[in-house]
Parts: C-alpha cells; sequence; structure tokens
C-alpha cells in the first residue's frame, strides 16, 4: 500500500480543486501549441491528457509545472499560481517523463539520496521514505547497482519513487509507460491507484487506450485544444452512432473499402477487425457486405459491439480536424 506520507499535510483539506487551468494558450511564433485550455482537477483524482502525438499534451504539463510560461491564461495547483510563483509550485509536486529523469551512472540508492537531498527530504524521513521507494519499485537487495543496468520495469517504478519521496501534493506523469512492457506498465498503474486512493492528485498524459480507461476523467486533446472532457464511461456512452465490427479476409482493405461507404460515418482498423461507426445500424450491414463482395472480399462476421475508447477518441479527433501531419 501506499505510505500515507506521500501526502502533503497543507493538503489534506483541501475542498476547492486541487489544480484550476483558465485560458492556458501558448504560443511558439505563429503556432499555437495550447489553445485556451480550461479545467479543474480535484484532490485524489487521476486525471488523463489523452491525445495524438503533437495535441499539446506536454506543452499543457510543463505550464502546469512551472518550466514555461503561458503566453496567455492562467493556472493554480496546489493554491500556488504557476506563473507568480512557480517554485513554489515545484516545491509541492512530483514529476516523471517517459524519459525517468534518472541517472544511469549512478547507484540505485545514490539516486534516491540525490532526489532526497533535492527535495530537503531528510533525518529519519528520509531513511523511511527511501526504504518505502526501494519495496514499491521491487529493488531491495540492488541498491548498489548501477541504475544503467536495470530493467526498464524497475526503472520506471524507480523514476516514480523519487518523483514522490517528498510526498507531493500533485504528481505529474507525462506518457511515463513508454516502451514499458504491459506486465510492468500495469504494476506500475496499481501503485498509481494507491497513491490517489491515499490522496495524492495525479495528471498524466498517455497515448495508450487501455492506461486511459484507469483515470477517474478524461482530457482529450487534438491540435492544441481540448475537444472532450468526462469519464472513460461517459465518453463511450456520448458516441451517437452504433458501433458495428467486422470480420474478414483482409480487414487492411476492408477498412479503407468501407471509410467511403454511404452511411459510413467512420471505418478503422480494431486489431485483426475492422470497427465502422454507422449512421443506421442495419442498413449498414447489408451495404458493407455487398460493397466487400464487390471487391472480391467477404465480410464472415458483422456484428453491432459496444464503442470502446478507441472509436470515441478516432471518432473525435477527425472531427476535430484529424491529427497533426509530421
Amino acid at each position: 500500500m501506499a505510505d500515507r506520507s506521500a501526502i502533503t499535510d497543507p493538503v489534506d483539506s483541501f475542498t476547492e480543486p486541487v489544480i484550476v487551468a483558465s485560458g492556458l494558450t501558448r504560443r511558439f511564433g505563429d503556432f499555437i501549441a495550447v489553445d485556451d485550455l480550461s479545467f479543474t482537477v480535484q484532490r485524489g483524482e487521476i486525471f488523463g491528457f489523452l491525445g495524438p502525438n503533437g495535441a499539446g499534451k506536454t506543452t499543457a504539463i510543463r505550464m502546469l509545472t512551472g518550466l514555461l510560461p503561458p503566453t496567455h491564461g492562467t493556472a493554480r495547483v496546489a493554491r500556488h499560481d504557476v506563473a507568480g510563483h512557480p517554485y513554489a509550485v515545484r516545491r509541492v509536486i512530483g514529476y516523471m517523463s517517459q524519459l525517468f529523469s534518472l541517472y544511469g551512472d549512478l547507484t540505485v540508492r545514490e539516486n534516491l539520496d540525490l532526489f532526497a537531498g533535492l527535495y530537503d527530504v531528510s533525518g529519519d524521513r528520509r531513511r523511511t521514505r527511501i526504504q518505502w521507494a526501494l519495496e514499491q519499485a521491487g529493488l531491495e537487495g540492488r541498491e548498489d547497482q548501477l541504475t544503467a543496468t536495470q530493467p526498464l520495469g524497475l526503472k520506471q517504478r524507480l523514476a516514480l519513487g523519487s518523483a514522490v519521496l517528498h510526498g507531493p501534493a500533485v504528481l505529474f506523469l507525462d506518457e511515463p509507460t513508454s516502451g514499458v512492457d504491459p506486465v510492468a506498465r500495469r504494476a506500475f498503474w496499481d501503485l498509481i491507484a494507491e497513491l490517489a486512493d491515499a490522496g495524492t492528485t495525479v495528471l498524466v498524459s498517455t497515448h495508450y487506450m487501455e492506461e486511459a480507461e484507469y483515470c477517474h476523467r478524461l482530457a482529450l486533446m487534438n491540435r492544441g485544444r481540448l475537444i472532450a472532457l468526462d469519464s472513460p464511461a461517459a465518453l463511450k456512452a456520448s458516441l451517437e452512432w452504433p458501433i458495428l465490427e467486422i470480420r474478414s479476409d483482409d480487414s487492411s482493405r476492408a477498412a479503407a473499402i468501407l471509410a467511403g461507404l454511404e452511411g459510413v460515418e467512420d471505418a478503422t482498423m480494431f486489431g485483426r477487425s475492422v470497427h465502422v461507426v454507422a449512421r443506421d445500424a442495419a442498413a449498414a450491414e447489408q451495404n458493407i457486405a455487398a460493397a466487400l463482395e464487390r471487391e472480391g472480399l467477404t465480410a464472415r462476421d458483422i456484428r453491432r459491439v459496444p464503442p470502446t475508447l478507441e472509436d470515441v477518441f478516432v471518432s473525435l479527433v477527425r472531427r476535430s480536424g484529424g491529427v497533426v501531419a509530421g
């Protein structure tokens, strides 16, 4: 279980949102990386940023952590104004990027000692927190080994332990599981859930749909803008048209054929099958089978299925202009 000291005492009494973003905008010359982003996050909530590459997720996190000043708009994190008091913000947050922010030429314990010093964690609390970090990372007995020699999953958990050594009120995770195997990824999310249950507010960016399901709420982003905000269940329920799953001899070719078919809003690959967003399921079934047959393909199975988060995501991204090229 998560150590209760992972939560800073001043935030235990929070009733207002721990994170408040209002009209956050960031320009780089003529390019708008984040455009008028507004949302709130409550204490103990796991809040996800979901979006394709170039959607503005990392830029938004950099503004919220005080690493990048916004061009317009405001943000508060744990009652601190991010633009006005960035150093105060950094004292009450933890941050972990997909690069893990570890030093490979230091041992496991040396990395933890370094971060404890940076966060002013000292005395008995330092010893307790370092021991907790070693236990949750599964690195007991490896304290004197070089960090660079550790498996990726263990390095990931070590990076997380380092990020929360000082008991931050808010934990920012920027695509923290990129390149990590599914088993290690699930173990990592179990730990995130424990931290949130103990009161840590977590804001995480990801492009993994299965990870997004673990979030209490999701902010879907594309082209720098917020295109949807709700729980995963509510987002799936919001898809207005039914989903048909089609299995055929050549799913890739079938998706290309069905994408332009009358009555089909969208057609995308989904594993080895094709998911079709249809305006009228009954009419679409007949049209789909006929269209594939004309092109020499057979629809082995056509059935209506519940929408997945990926279905919602693809539909909303395409409606909002599609993925940014390059």
